[in-house]
């Protein structure tokens, strides 16, 4: 290969492209390795949230009703409980996540990003990293390649990590189900997250903490659901993947910094990750330029608070199908206090309102 560059970025998937494309921005020379080739799929619940769409268009990536559906409410399904709420302000795009890759390589290209495809990241010292075999001299090496992150092995930063599981399976339906609505159903220790995709498409997703889990199986958990797609044609192939709650004591050593799942995650149940990984680019994209890796450290740590939190509270309605029935019971009846918890989710608000926020449910639940 015979170049060197500033940055090595381990992983060419969305929260590897985002930090490529910041540090791009401040003028710093970036190469991507990664051993696929896009668009890289994956299973995941193709629902893009505001803040998400916010942070992409920091990045320079617009994302228009042009390339997916517009959504701009959510519905919470348990049983014969229904609870809705609408996002507020800006509404929301269910988007393939082929298309949302796509996008983001041509502007990872525009933006002057070396791009080495078919290319494994297989070592990384001080110095330098082994890319397809060969040593590419770089300063800072960021590890953007997920849960299961070799990067974060190889720099020693694995011994803090400390994970909760999940397993999910994705199906696209040829299937017009829902026009401006997201819907969750909630099972017995299961979900099923249906998104509104462009061209008649509809995802579906099912998470459990089985990895036995077969999808027609676990989908008779929910008959409505299940009967509204008998009839329906599959439109892609069905994917599976891991979704977990991390939490990492450190997110660099030395010359690596550790981005995205490979830095820590939430539960998909949140639909945050993504706007996480876009965050913390953003972020570490300046801690490079400076070499001051310490605020990366403590901004990352400051990012990851409200998705936490929101996580926790969310997987204990997962775990307890009596309290998530009268939680749900509650947001049914009272559907501003839905919509003051979905601001709490999906915008910049302050912890005192997150706070009372859930004061108030808690209230509620006693009270009602």
């Amino acid at each position: 290969m015979g170049h060197t560059t500033d940055v090595l970025v381990i992983g060419g998937g969305p929260a590897g492209l985002a930090a490529a494309i910041a540090a791009r921005r401040k003028g710093i020379s970036v190469t991507v390795a990664d051993g696929a080739r896009p668009p890289i799929d994956k299973a995941c619940g193709e629902g893009l949230l505001p803040g998400t769409l916010a942070a992409l268009r920091e990045l320079g990536i617009s994302i228009s009703s042009n390339d997916g559906q517009v959504f701009r409410r959510i519905r919470f399904i348990d049983g014969g409980i229904s609870a809705e709420a609408q996002f507020p302000g800006e509404s929301s795009i269910g988007v393939r996540r082929t298309v949302l890759h796509r996008k983001m390589v041509e502007r990872a290209e525009e933006s002057g990003v070396e791009l080495l495809w078919n290319s494994p990241v297989t070592g990384i010292s001080r110095r330098c990293a082994i890319v397809g075999g060969k040593a590419i001299p770089t300063k800072w090496v960021v590890g953007a390649d997920g849960v299961h992150s070799r990067g974060r092995r190889w720099s020693g930063l694995d011994s803090g990590v400390h994970c909760e599981v999940r397993f999910a399976q994705r199906r696209h339906y040829r299937a017009r189900l829902l026009t401006d609505c997201v819907e969750v159903y909630w099972g017995r220790k299961i979900q099923a997250y249906v998104t509104p995709l462009a061209n008649e498409e509809t995802c579906v997703v099912l998470i459990s903490r089985d990895p036995a889990m077969r999808f027609e199986e676990a989908l008779r958990e929910f008959p409505g659901l299940a009967a509204s797609l008998s009839n329906a044609k599959l439109s892609s192939v069905q994917r599976g993947t891991v979704t977990a709650t991390c939490k990492l004591d450190r997110v660099y050593r030395g010359n690596v910094a550790l981005i995205g799942d490979a830095s820590g995650s939430v539960d998909a149940i949140t639909g945050e990750g993504l706007e996480l990984g876009f965050r913390q680019a953003l972020v570490l994209a300046g801690a490079l330029e400076t070499g001051e890796l310490e605020k990366y450290q403590a901004a990352h740590r400051k990012l990851a608070r409200r998705p936490q939190a929101m996580a926790r509270l969310l997987l204990l309605l997962d775990r307890f199908a009596p309290l998530r029935k009268r939680v749900l019971q509650g947001l049914a009846r009272d559907p501003d206090l839905f919509t003051r918890l979905l601001a709490a989710h999906v915008k910049e608000t302050s912890s005192a309102f997150l706070a009372e926020t859930i004061a108030y449910l808690g209230w509620r639940l006693i009270t009602g």
